[in-house]
């Protein structure tokens, strides 16, 4: 007796048909056409949508999610006054109102099918309560949602008094990643200085590594180079993400030529920030005016595994977003130019397979034997999708539906036309 069958599915691998069939919050089959003879206590029929593994959100701040306009708005919409208005707002929080806000964003991102997300915790105050409202968020929302947690020194770990102290105090409290912001500190030396410590620190406890890396439009913040080395130099491959590189896409194509290769053998991988990263680089440029985002497809060509995150919602950097990693993946192709056919399936994947992997999530998949978490889209393929931003009709994890949103259909009114719209070409 299966738990669930789907049938009618469509994969986002391009196949058309499928059955996936779910026993104890696990996929045991997939397979084309129907499972003849099965018996199931829920058949959902898919009707030729796509089923999709879940999205995952390799790049949050979850302590500052939610907080648009405490305790005031960034009215130049810059990154240095989002900095400086979160140093502002962090004497101002409480615990009790920083969970909750978390708790409603991670709400939010359920019902868009976003089950698992990264976020870096800022370490900088010596309170640690940041880091300890979010695991409290961690332990409450681990029954529907995975909620990695990166200890992240926000005004330098080099830089502020006590910051490597602190950093290391999150960790012991249960923080599972360690990062870092190497452009942040007061020098080029320091900031390789505290790449090495960093990396030494994650080698030390058995931790993975991910940092802010040259989230900057000058070309000779090449701290990724470092992070690149280091990975190598202390048996680190796999475990280390540089997010963010901006700084790479004002670099020179002759360095980049060296550089690219460099981050791929050191097993680094990348995640790029593409609603944020757009908005905030550029800044002090007239015209032409630098896009900002990190060399997406060359990453992408040399075998570097490479990851979209949303960054920010509603907070003091950004006052948009809504948990949607679809939209992030639209804005993404869009900057990067990735619109041919496989260049629109791997920005699907840099919110779905390639964010897991850089999570180093288990049992994220669509195969016998993953977690039986997806989510299923009103859409026909990968590429509706993302045109779409595609609603999601429903959202399980491990078996269990968590969500669901009425399909999206307009009632129409114009004589001699259909009575309904989709917003799908015949």
């Amino acid at each position: 007796m299966l738990d669930l069958l789907i049938t009618h599915a469509s994969l986002p691998d391009g196949r058309t048909g499928m059955s996936v069939a779910v026993q104890g919050g696990k996929i045991v089959e997939v397979r084309e056409g129907a499972l003849d003879g099965a018996q199931t206590r829920e058949t959902v029929d898919a009707s030729g949508q796509l089923l999709s593994p879940p999205f995952c959100d390799p790049h949050f701040h979850m302590d500052a999610c939610l907080s648009y306009g405490l305790p005031r708005v960034n009215q130049s919409g810059t990154l240095l006054e989002g900095i400086a208005l979160w140093g502002e707002l962090k004497p101002l929080l409480t615990a009790d109102a920083l969970i909750e806000r978390a708790l409603t964003y991670c709400d939010w991102a359920v019902a868009k099918g976003l089950l698992a997300i990264r976020s870096h915790v800022d370490t900088s105050d010596p309170s640690l309560l940041p880091v300890q409202a979010l695991l409290e968020v961690k332990k409450r929302v681990a029954p529907y949602l995975d909620l990695q947690l990166v200890a992240f020194p926000q005004d330098g770990v080099l830089r502020s008094p006590g910051g490597l102290e602190n950093l290391k105090r999150a960790l012991d409290l249960g923080v599972d990643v360690v990062g870092g912001i190497p452009h942040f500190e007061r020098t080029m030396s320091e900031g390789a200085a505290s790449v090495r410590l960093l990396c030494e620190l994650a080698a030390e406890r058995g931790k993975l590594v991910d940092m802010h890396c040259d989230e900057s439009d000058d070309p000779l913040s090449r701290h990724i180079e470092t992070l690149a080395f280091e990975a190598q130099r202390l048996g680190l491959q796999g475990r280390v993400t540089g997010s963010h590189l901006t700084s790479m896409h004002s670099m020179d194509n002759y360095y980049v030529s060296k550089l690219i290769p460099l981050i791929a053998e050191a097993g680094v991988s990348v995640v790029a920030n593409p609603l944020i990263n757009i908005t905030l680089q550029g800044r002090h440029d007239s015209y032409p005016k630098r896009r900002g985002l990190t060399r997406v497809p060359e990453l992408m060509a040399a075998g570097v595994t490479v990851a979209f995150g949303h960054d920010c919602v509603m907070d003091p950097w950004y006052s948009l977003g809504s948990g949607d990693m679809l939209e992030v993946a639209h804005m993404g192709l869009h900057v990067a130019q990735m619109t041919s056919q496989q260049g629109m399936r791997q920005c699907f994947e840099a919110v779905t397979s390639h964010a897991a992997k850089v999570m180093h999530l288990h049992g994220h998949g669509l195969a016998p034997g993953c977690d039986a978490s997806f989510v299923l889209l009103q859409a026909r393929d990968t590429v509706d999708a993302l045109r779409l931003r595609a609603n999601r009709l429903m959202v399980w994890r491990k078996g269990t539906l968590l969500a669901q949103t009425p399909q999206t259909v307009a009632q129409l009114s114009v004589p001699g036309r259909a009575a309904e719209v989709r917003w799908l070409a015949q």
